[in-house]
């Protein structure tokens, strides 16, 4: 197996993408009009469809990435739909969004329709849960872009919140707790960098072996559906001030997303248990802890925002979750610190 691998080695450069991100801003600023009240930066965009509209439109799109590989060589692709519809809720929920209704893309380079009813029933059971309408779609078959076997699964969602209810970062302030909710696993970030570690493309058997302190095959674990939070935090939106949801750029991108300026987030380190899993990726990629929390949610899926005084309320309604850490004032650059 490859030793002392990085993000950077297994083909994703995150500083390239932050770079291509900072190009194209001025670009997009042409588009934004009065009706935008969030644009591109945040978890979802929203919008207001007229200015004395009581709701709020927010919208969010993303892909699977290449967790398609390992459902391809798990044979397995009843499970991907779940993950785009989850991830994508938990992009607008951020804002304190109700799913409204929810659009996919697929792209392959031939039709097999097992497999495109095995997504279909994925994307289905996620919107049924969600009470949200799938309303549509695109499948394009591209011979020549995509090879083989190769499938594409996007995702675009679009929700509603009341206007008074927005959840923005100038709600957050020092002092306010941080409420861990765990992963179910990888969710839907890292792929690319787990089928370098353990060369899956070329040595797909060793999706077979168990990972120890489990009783469950890498595959298996791996293919570990994204989790939702829309249940858990539904009830309880008004007395959150922040939400960020733990996707791609681990902790360091996502947690300062939902903090007001000139505030840090201090999270204790030895305050949970660290899957499984994770260890295991780490130990067989000689990854360093860096690198492993910049890249992986390390079991942390979701993060409220919370006041000292909601905390304890809101922690005693969550069936899993724990402290993580606090927010402080910002003496440096940094967003996000680690303690232990």
């Amino acid at each position: 197996m490859l030793k002392g691998k990085t993000y950077y080695e297994a083909g994703v450069d995150l500083e390239a993408a932050q770079e291509i991100k900072l190009h194209i801003r001025d670009l997009v600023a042409t588009t934004l009009g009065s009706e935008v009240i969030s644009g591109p930066g945040g978890f979802g965009g929203v919008i207001e469809p007229n200015p004395k509209s009581e709701f709020l439109l927010v919208s969010s799109t993303d892909s699977v990435g290449t967790k398609l590989k390992i459902a391809e060589a798990m044979n397995r692709h009843d499970t991907i739909g779940l993950d785009i519809v989850n991830h994508c809720i938990n992009d607008i929920l951020p804002a304190g969004a109700t799913p409204l209704f929810f659009l996919d893309y697929i792209g392959t380079s031939k039709l097999n329709s097992n497999v495109i009813s095995d997504i279909v029933k994925g994307l289905s059971s996620g919107c049924r849960t969600a009470n949200m309408a799938l309303i549509g779609g695109e499948t394009a078959v591209l011979p020549g872009i995509y090879h083989g076997n190769d499938y594409d699964l996007v995702g675009f969602i679009v929700g509603t919140v009341n206007r008074n209810h927005l959840i923005s970062p100038d709600k957050t302030s020092e002092g306010d707790m941080l409420i861990a909710l765990p992963s179910s696993g990888l969710h839907t970030n890292g792929y690319s960098f787990v089928r370098s570690i353990f060369d899956i493309d070329n040595n797909p058997s060793v999706l077979k072996d168990v990972v120890p302190g489990t009783s469950s095959s890498l595959g298996e674990l791996l293919l570990v559906p994204h989790r939702s939070y829309y249940d858990t935090f539904g009830q309880h939106l008004n007395i959150i001030n922040g939400l960020s949801h733990i996707t791609g750029g681990s902790f360091y991108k996502n947690v300062p997303r939902v903090l007001s300026d000139g505030i840090i987030a201090e999270i204790d380190i030895s305050s949970w248990k660290i899957p499984p899993l994770f260890k295991f990726i780490q130990e067989s990629g000689n990854v360093s802890d860096d690198e492993m929390f910049r890249v992986f949610n390390m079991g942390v899926g979701m993060i409220a925002v919370v006041s000292e005084k909601s905390a304890e309320f809101l922690m005693s309604e969550l069936d899993e979750c724990w402290v993580l850490g606090n927010t402080n004032k910002r003496t440096s650059e940094n967003k996000v610190e680690f303690k232990s």
